[in-house]
This record gives C-alpha cells, sequence and structure tokens, in this order.
C-alpha cells in the first residue's frame, strides 16, 4: 500500500511544474467549493424559507460570470492572470461573508450578494480555463482532470459532513448564544483563510498570459457552434444542481446535518472511480465516462420524480454527484482539444474561446433557472421540484449524440490541419 501510494506520488511529481501548482491550488479552494455549493443556499432557505429566493440569487451568480469574463478578458492585458485568478478566490469569502451579515434577508440583498459571488466566480473559472488549458495537453488532460475531480469529490465528502456535524451542534448546544447566522459566519472566515491560502500557492509560479490581445470575435468554426450547443446543455443542468438538491433535502429529508451526510456518503465510492479513471483513461474513453454520468443523472431524476420522497431524493442526490464529475472529467478535456486545434487553425487567443464558451453555459443557465423560477412563482413549488429537474435531465440525453459527433468532428478538423500544414510545429496537436 506504501509503494503504491510512493508511485503515486512519483508519478504526479513527474508532471510539468505549473501544472502541479494549479492543481495544488484548486485542491485547497476545493474546500471552499462545496460551502458555497451547498449551504449558500441551506442557508437562505433557513432564513427566508423561499426557494424562489435560492433561484434568484442563482440567476445573479450566473449573470455575473460571464460580464466578468468579458472584464478579466481586457484585465489580462494589464495584470497576471495569476493575481487575477486569485482575486477571484478572495472576493468568494467576502461575498459569503456579506450575505450571512445581512439583517434581513430580502430579494434586493440576496441579488446583490449573488452577483458579487458571480464575479468572484467569473475570475475564478476565467482564469482557471486558461491555467488548465495552457499548463497541460491532451495527454496529461485526463489524468490532470481525474486528480482535480476526485479532489473535489473527496472535500465534497469531508467538509458538508463536518460544517453540518458543527450546525447542527451550534443548534442543538446553543452555541454563540444561540445564533446560527453567527455559526454560518464564523464558516464564512474560515472560507477567506482557506482562499489566502490557495492565492499563496498560485503566485510560487510564473504563468503566462494570452499571447494575443483581442478576445471579442462574432463568427466562429462550425465545430465550435456545435460545441456551444453542448455547452448550453451543461449550463441547464448546473442552475438545478446548485439549487433543487438543497431545497430537496430541506423539504423532504432533513435538516443541514442531513444535507451534509447525503452528501458524504454519496461521494465515497465516486472519488476513487474518478482518480482510477484520471489515471487509466484514454481519450477514446471520454465519451462512454460522458454518456454514462448523463445516464445515471437521468435515472436519478426518474427516482425522485416518481417517488418524491426522502428515499427518492437520497437516490437523486446520489446519482447527482455520481454524474458530476464524470460528466466534467469528459467534457473539458473534449472542450480544451477543441481551443487547441482551434486556435491554431483560426489563429486566436484560446481566452477568446474560454470567454465565449461561458455566454454558452449562461444561455443554458439561464433557461433552466428560468424554468425552475417560473414554475415555482407561477405553478408551484411541488411542480418546480418533481417534474423540472426530470424535463431538464431528460434533455440532457441529447446531449450524448451531439457530443459524439463533436468528437469525430474535432479529429477530422486536427487531421485536416496537419495535412495542410505538413512542417506543423504545435505539440498540442499531437497525440
Amino acid at each position: 500500500m506504501k509503494n503504491r501510494f510512493l508511485g503515486e506520488y512519483r508519478f504526479f511529481m513527474g508532471m510539468p511544474r505549473l501544472m502541479r501548482l494549479v492543481l495544488i491550488t484548486n485542491m485547497i479552494y476545493a474546500f471552499v467549493l462545496p460551502v458555497i455549493d451547498i449551504f449558500v443556499g441551506a442557508y437562505i432557505m433557513r432564513s427566508a424559507d423561499s426557494p424562489a429566493m435560492v433561484g434568484v440569487y442563482q440567476l445573479c451568480v450566473y449573470t455575473g460570470i460571464p460580464i466578468t469574463f468579458l472584464i478579466n478578458g481586457f484585465l489580462l492585458n494589464r495584470f497576471n492572470v495569476s493575481h487575477l485568478y486569485s482575486f477571484g478566490m478572495l472576493l468568494s469569502g467576502i461575498s459569503m461573508l456579506f450575505m450571512m451579515s445581512l439583517s434581513v434577508m430580502s430579494f434586493e440583498g440576496v441579488a446583490f450578494a449573488g452577483f458579487i459571488m458571480g464575479i468572484s466566480f467569473g475570475f475564478f473559472w476565467a482564469n482557471r480555463d486558461y491555467l488548465a488549458l495552457d499548463t497541460t495537453n491532451d495527454k496529461n488532460r485526463n489524468y490532470y482532470f481525474g486528480v482535480e475531480t476526485f479532489f473535489y469529490t473527496i472535500t465534497f465528502i469531508l467538509v458538508p459532513a463536518v460544517v453540518g456535524w458543527y450546525l447542527r451542534s451550534s443548534n442543538i448546544h446553543g452555541w454563540f448564544d444561540g445564533s446560527m447566522a453567527v455559526a454560518y459566519r464564523m464558516i464564512a472566515y474560515a472560507v477567506i483563510i482557506l482562499t489566502i491560502m490557495s492565492s499563496i500557492v498560485i503566485h510560487l509560479g510564473k504563468f503566462r498570459n494570452p499571447k494575443q490581445k483581442k478576445f471579442i470575435y462574432w463568427k466562429y468554426d462550425v465545430l465550435w457552434k456545435k460545441f456551444l450547443v453542448l455547452s448550453a446543455l451543461k449550463g441547464s443542468v448546473q442552475g438545478y444542481l446548485v439549487t433543487a438538491p438543497a431545497i430537496l433535502i430541506m423539504r423532504l429529508v432533513g435538516d443541514e446535518g442531513s444535507l451534509g451526510l447525503i452528501q458524504s456518503i454519496s461521494g465515497i465510492i465516486t472519488a476513487f472511480l474518478l482518480y482510477v479513471l484520471g489515471r487509466t483513461a484514454k481519450p477514446q474513453h471520454r465519451l462512454l465516462i460522458f454518456g454514462s454520468g448523463i445516464l445515471i443523472f437521468f435515472l436519478g431524476a426518474l427516482a425522485n420524480q416518481i417517488l418524491f420522497s426522502a428515499l427518492g431524493v437520497i437516490i437523486f442526490v446520489l446519482c447527482k454527484v455520481l454524474f458530476m464529475p464524470l460528466h466534467d472529467i469528459a467534457y473539458f478535456p473534449i472542450q480544451m482539444r477543441i481551443i487547441d486545434v482551434l486556435s491554431f487553425k483560426e489563429n486566436r487567443s484560446e481566452f477568446a474561446y474560454i470567454f465565449n464558451h461561458e455566454f454558452g453555459l449562461y444561455v443554458g443557465r439561464f433557461i433552466g433557472l428560468g424554468l425552475f423560477i417560473y414554475l415555482a412563482f407561477y405553478v408551484s413549488e411541488i411542480v418546480a421540484l418533481r417534474y423540472s429537474v426530470l424535463i431538464i435531465a431528460a434533455i440532457q440525453l441529447l446531449s450524448i449524440p451531439l457530443a459524439k459527433n463533436i468528437i469525430k468532428h474535432t479529429n477530422r478538423t486536427i487531421d485536416k490541419v496537419k495535412s495542410d500544414n505538413p512542417d506543423l510545429d504545435a505539440p498540442k496537436l499531437v497525440i
């Protein structure tokens, strides 16, 4: 066992140094993401008891992200990518602290806090995506995202359990004079400390900014247009994955302690599966991994719709926790492979595609969350929680044949680029 662990450590140390620094930074920040994804929604439900308010918060988060991608593109001409990356991480803790300091939970205050959180995510994801693209190649991207999602899944096991226990104990034993608001603020302070630590790590390396300054284009290759449709499908489900599970558990299962326990149990098998996939899976296995994740999510949504009970929610959350990393471990390498070839073919900055991709995600997020908010406001909360999740999951099934077509189109494009450029010197296009 010890030799096995040392072998994996040596394999990790054999990766490029800048790639390792990005991974370590994301590993630290991984302790922050479960708090934001899970317990911010639970905090709004506890304080305002309004699923619609949770939906508004997430919609404002998702609105702030693409706007910040645009701002980030211009700032990259003046500031180093690592500075902008660390600023986004620090801002997420500040935004969380602001919302948990609101004396009255209003739609306006929640919307503003959500928009600021969206800005922080915008700086984080825009620069994280570029750094991941720039410090990896197609050979090691399965490993990169396998390790990253493995660690994210481990933190989704540990953090919800610890935070859930802490919040439940605070409520039972009357810590902080029985104030749950103070208990939540202490979590926000811990988040800020973690973001400072991750910011220090990313500054240990010298990362390069995109070479070309222009990043706004209106016309793109047909391959990229296909991928934007795939990104919209991905975006449509993201709003539900950070909104519906928390509301379902608070309504049908119990409190934050139950929320943390369910997330922890469902992540144990997933974590080790992801590491094995990242370590052993080849680029040609991505479609199988991608399709498997979507089918699992559909089955979970179907169980929730049929049962609509504590058992149904547990099955749904188990499937959802397995779906998310399986989807991402295949989706992001597919995206980066496309950017590799199209940035060379069209002679454009890689960030141009990262920036444009975010708007594809936003369209999907807006449609998905818009559907949820409309049903919660104008139909009923039960319909929003029971049926719209299944609708979104069924739509996701369209991603499987689309992804298959995109992978084939990408390979054909690479072959054409190589045939048109026999003296090609582009290592990232070579497997």
